[in-house]
């Protein structure tokens, strides 16, 4: 089934009503690799219930509505899709427990052409049941690899209208250097992906890879990490907004570098892996107040 711009573009996702615990907070910030020295008090804020604090990121796992994609009539080949972007923009604080309605919708389908593909947006408001505050707005941009070229039979295409992020030419202003442990994948994903991708080597391997290798999300949140670290003095209230790109996988144990270039209220960065000198994560911005 060939993708139908119109069908995606008017595509009905169902409510999510999400409900979390502070467990649920803690074993996220866990899975990120947060908590590693119990002595760090910046660290234990958001591993330990005394006032506890959500970690930001926690924002893109919440509401989220699953794997609509594998369903036949989005006629994408589930497949042959991957994450290529992900976007936050921070509202208000999170608490640390709570119930929250995620609200979905596909915001663009843009043809990249036959041989190029096509990139799927879909942006979602993560709102407070209680108060029906809107705390976040995540997006997020899927590249569907084997659905271009739905434009060159009379279908419209979109058009992004964000700008290419231009990346700093000078060395960076700072960089922070994050291990992973060897079972962050087995901790991240019990808060948020489940995909044997990154549990089992029989489907790691089945998929070109000699081990299982950590989400993207993962990847992304601790890169929030590194940014919460170095630009915020580890208040989240000061994170206004993350995006970046994925450029690479992560193997579980290896140590994520973030490059940071600030520039006023905005931080530029990439990230790569110490030991394979490898960028995962580029046209990275974050929006940090004072």
């Amino acid at each position: 089934m060939a993708i139908d711009y119109f069908k995606l573009k008017n595509w009905v996702f169902p409510e999510q009503e999400h409900r979390y615990t502070e467990k649920d907070t803690i074993l996220y910030a866990l899975g990120l690799g947060l908590g590693k020295n119990s002595s760090d008090a910046d660290e234990l804020r958001f591993v330990y219930e005394d006032g506890l604090q959500t970690f930001p990121s926690m924002a893109v796992i919440l509401g989220h509505p699953g794997l609509w994609m594998g369903n036949p009539e989005s006629g994408i080949n589930l497949s042959k899709v991957v994450h290529g972007e992900q976007k936050v923009r921070l509202h208000h604080r999170l608490p640390s427990s709570g119930t929250v309605i995620g609200q979905s919708r596909v915001i663009a389908v843009v043809d990249k052409g036959a041989d190029k593909g096509a990139l799927v947006v879909v942006e979602r408001k993560v709102i407070d049941k209680e108060t029906g505050i809107t705390l976040a707005t995540v997006e997020q941009i899927s590249f569907c690899r084997s659905e271009g070229g739905f434009s060159e039979q009379g279908q419209p295409s979109d058009v992004l209208s964000a700008q290419a992020t231009v990346m700093p030419t000078r060395a960076a202003d700072y960089s922070c250097d994050l291990p992973t442990r060897p079972e962050m994948a087995l901790l991240y994903r019990l808060s948020s992906d489940m995909n044997p991708l990154h549990a089992d080597p029989a489907t790691a391997i089945a998929a070109g890879f000699p081990r299982p290798i950590l989400h993207g999300m993962g990847t992304y949140g601790v890169t929030c990490h590194a940014i919460l670290k170095t630009c915020c003095a580890y208040r989240p209230e000061r994170l206004q907004s993350l995006q970046a790109r994925f450029s690479s996988p992560v193997f579980p144990g290896e140590t994520i570098r973030t490059e940071i270039w600030r520039d006023g209220g905005r931080a530029y960065f990439q990230s790569r892996v110490v030991e394979r000198d490898k960028v995962v994560l580029s046209n990275g911005v974050a929006d940090i107040a004072a």
